[in-house]
């Protein structure tokens, strides 16, 4: 297996953090400017009132900078130490289709239950990986 190998869902899931920041901002400053909102009042975005199908791919970008740092220091861990075997680059894809398909979820339908199963399944995946490089290095 390539070293890198490890890496490869790290690079996929920072694009598709971007892709979202695209989708916030595509849709937050026009739901703004209907909305009549001075720039300024976005100094504390929380405060603003926005439509719920803007708000919740703001907060869904907000969630890519959560568990997900998590993720990114897992698997560098694991890349740097050289350990990144199948089955850690296995459910490091794993963690990312179904981060992306929370994305999907909160950012579409919202379905609360849904959105709540695929994380507890990423967080699976993210667990998997982290007890195996714990069971390595300590």
């Amino acid at each position: 297996m390539e070293p890198t190998a490890i890496l490869q869902p790290v690079i996929a899931l920072g694009l598709w953090s971007g892709v979202m920041m695209i989708w916030m901002y595509a849709t937050r400053i026009p739901a703004m400017n209907k909305a009549g909102i001075d720039p300024q009042d976005a100094a504390h975005p929380k405060t603003m009132e926005l439509p719920s199908e803007v708000a919740r791919i703001a907060d869904n970008y907000n969630h890519l900078f959560e568990q997900p740092t998590l993720f990114y220091a897992v698997a560098i861990t694991i890349a740097v130490l050289g350990h990144g075997d199948q089955t850690a680059v296995t459910c490091a894809w794993t963690f990312v289709i179904l981060r992306v398909v929370h994305s999907l979820i909160q950012s579409t339908l919202n379905v609360v239950m849904l959105r709540f199963s695929v994380f507890m399944l990423s967080w699976v995946a993210l667990l998997v990986m982290t007890i195996r490089e714990a069971l390595v290095i300590l």
